[in-house]
């Protein structure tokens, strides 16, 4: 393609990437605008009712204190009923007790004072001419005829407050007015007066002082009819406004406020001007920066080829690596001897740690490594070391034979002398026995089921591939039932954080020790030493492969065939446990005679099948209890129904049988007989004093 071809792709490309900036920072702009009107809008409305329940309290306030004057009033009429002269006083009270009231009355039914006349209605209001700036007369009459008023009909009729709608009271607060009306009941409980507490509008224009939330914001309260209390100016036509209502519960009344939309977006459109500036200055910008992007976009390219290549290459390697390792847990399913788990946690894509096993003749082979050095290197040393392993052990058992193989081929041709630390372990599941060879690797710890922590000792051997021949010496222990062995490679110990400390062998063995209240499962115990690193690491970058592995040898069992020939290897797998041994011999004949009897009785006819034999401990203050557990999957056959042998009768008179179960009896202090789950389960127990 030709160079004008080239640069006319590039034009196109970059003119379209142009046209989707521009539409996509248009996009961010309008979804910024629209968003922002939205959150004013949600601002503004929380305010309002803020405000307006703010005013609705306040309104609350005084209208709980007109009607309770109008229950005192009310109240003190009745005490008073036959004193109709002692009106005057409480009206004037009432009036110089509370600074709300313009006005208050009481009006009685027609003729209930015959000697006061027809009309009778006592009224208190203020005037500033009058003494004590407050106004009290009789003012009901043909001129204030106030049995056809509103509050005085609604306030007979209805035994409690109500609020009537505005009105001009010009006999009384001579003024725009609302009145709360209440009954007065006379000696024989019949309603003959009604009390009247007038609440100028004033008072409650005030109060909707409140409600100025935005400049240039409208306020009305309205009765429960729709009447006016409270009207600012009318709005101006094609002006847009966002109102807002909120309704007093004590009186019915409505409180409103009236946002211009104008006012409330002013500094929204602000600052929508604003972002366009801001947003065609970003397109100038991304102008110049594709323009300086296309200069160097041949060199991106191959860069960016030769790093997709490389990583390519690492995915695959990895990829390779990972199905050489141990990868599905537990691994094996069918052996009840031994609990495994192991990880790997590489520096890079790849690394040189290894950890590897499997089971052969009853025995399992395991190691861990640690080749110097890191990346592809290692990691190919790493590939070499473990197919070693698996080729070697797969004809040699004795670890240090296959250290000393491993070494002498590993030692061929090592011009880039590179290493690898290896402890390799060859653990018989019969009887617990390990032997082990360590070749310059970090000494793994064992932890007893008693849950203490210790170190297990090893030899100072050369690590692999320094030294062709290169004699290595094996060591041996013993790991009982329970025991779990922890392995590990100095990632672990050499971890470091943010300020260059190591986790060290300190902390590491505090996390051991840690476990010792919980179940120490090789899974279990990992992951807690996984998460304690990583929390101690924070936030540094890992400076090394960090492998685990741990191997937890559980309970001892034995498997047979049913064949009679394998009952000698019952006294070797007796002689591997920990039991003294002066109880050796009588527990190894018990066993036998009870495996005998299952082998002829559970499978008769010589019919193929296995025979568990099983062993665990228990112990208290008092005594140590040793339990062996028989278990088969033939037919029903329980041993301790059999008659008791008669051993006072000579041999010719004795029925043939009976002797080995009774054999079993004296040897143990307790047999006993199940069937769970198809399966014959024989348990004998032997005790032993403290």
């Amino acid at each position: 393609m030709s160079k004008s071809s080239k640069m006319s792709i590039r034009s196109k490309s970059g003119f379209w990437i142009l046209l989707v900036a521009a539409a996509l920072l248009e996009s961010i702009a309008c979804i910024q605008y629209f968003t922002s009107r939205a959150a004013i809008r949600r601002e503004a409305c929380t305010r309002a009712r803020t405000e307006l329940r703010a005013a609705e309290l306040e309104i609350n306030v005084h209208t709980a204190e007109m009607e309770a004057a109008a229950k005192m009033l009310a109240a003190m009429a009745e005490y008073h009923i036959e004193e109709p002269e002692m009106m005057y006083g409480m009206t004037r009270i009432l009036l110089n007790t509370l600074s709300n009231v313009e006005s208050a009355g009481i009006a009685f039914i027609p003729d209930y004072y015959p000697e006061c006349g027809h009309w009778f209605e006592v009224c208190s209001s203020r005037a500033a001419d009058a003494p004590g700036g407050i106004y009290t007369r009789q003012i009901g009459g043909p001129e204030h005829d106030y049995f056809r008023a509103e509050w005085f009909h609604n306030g007979l009729s209805i035994d409690s407050a109500w609020w009537c709608e505005p009105y001009l009271d010009d006999a009384g607060a001579q003024t725009m007015v609302v009145s709360c009306s209440y009954p007065v009941h006379s000696r024989e409980g019949k309603v003959v007066a009604v009390v009247c507490i007038d609440l100028s509008l004033s008072k409650l224009t005030k109060v909707s002082e409140y409600l100025q939330v935005f400049k240039d914001s409208y306020y009305s309260i309205r009765s429960s009819t729709g009447a006016d209390l409270v009207q600012r100016p009318d709005t101006t036509p094609g002006r847009k406004y966002l109102t807002f209502d909120e309704e007093i519960d004590a009186t019915g009344w409505h409180m409103s406020i009236i946002i211009p939309e104008d006012i409330l977006y002013a500094d929204l459109k602000k600052l929508g001007m604003l972002i366009t500036i801001l947003m065609f200055l970003g397109l100038a910008l991304l102008v110049f920066i594709m323009y300086r992007a296309g200069m160097n976009m041949q060199r991106l390219i191959t860069v960016n080829t030769q790093k997709e290549r490389m990583e390519n290459e690492l995915e695959i390697a990895q990829t390779i690596q990972n199905a050489m390792l141990p990868k599905v847990f537990p691994p094996f399913l069918d052996c009840k001897d031994l609990n495994i788990y192991g990880s790997v946690k590489p520096a890079k894509e790849i690394g040189g740690d290894l950890y590897d096993f499997y089971i052969r003749h009853e025995k399992l082979f395991f190691c861990i490594g640690d080749v110097s050095g890191k990346g592809v290197p290692a990691a190919l040393i790493m590939a070499t070391t473990r197919s070693l392993f698996r080729t070697i052990t797969s004809h040699e058992e004795e670890a240090a034979a296959i250290m000393r193989q491993i070494n002498d081929a590993m030692s061929e041709n090592n011009e880039q002398n590179m290493f690898v630390t290896l402890f390799l372990g060859v653990l018989d599941l019969n009887t617990g026995v390990l032997e082990y060879c360590n070749a310059g690797h970090n000494a793994p710890v064992l932890l007893p089921s008693d849950r203490s922590v210790k170190e297990v000792e090893v030899l100072p051997n050369l690590p692999l591939g320094v030294m062709s021949g290169f004699t290595f010496t094996a060591q041996k222990t013993k790991m009982q039932p329970d025991d779990v062995l922890f392995l590990y490679t100095d990632g672990l110990t050499e971890a470091e954080n943010i300020r260059h400390e190591l986790f060290g062998e300190e902390r590491m063995n505090g996390v051991l020790a840690a476990a010792k209240g919980e179940e120490l499962g090789p899974r279990n115990l990992v992951m807690k030493m996984q998460e304690a690193v990583t929390a101690y690491v924070g936030e540094a970058q890992q400076s090394d492969d960090l492998t685990m592995l741990a191997v937890r040898y559980q309970r001892p069992a034995i498997v047979m065939r049913n064949d009679i020939q394998q009952i000698p290897t019952l006294s070797e797998w007796i002689e591997g446990l920990d039991i003294p041994k002066e109880l050796n011999m009588p527990v190894n004949l018990a066993l036998e005679e009870a495996v005998t009897n299952v082998m002829l009785y559970a499978y008769p006819g010589q019919r193929d099948g296995k025979v568990f034999v099983e062993y665990a401990e228990n112990h208290n203050e008092h005594e140590k209890t040793l339990v062996f557990t028989i278990s088969d999957c033939g037919v029903p056959f329980d041993p301790t129904q059999a008659p008791e042998a008669d051993i006072s009768l000579s041999a010719e008179e004795r029925a043939i049988g009976g002797l080995g179960i009774h054999l079993v009896r004296q040897l143990m202090d307790e047999i006993r007989y199940e069937r769970v789950e198809e399966k014959n389960v024989l348990t004998l127990v032997k005790r032993i004093e403290r």
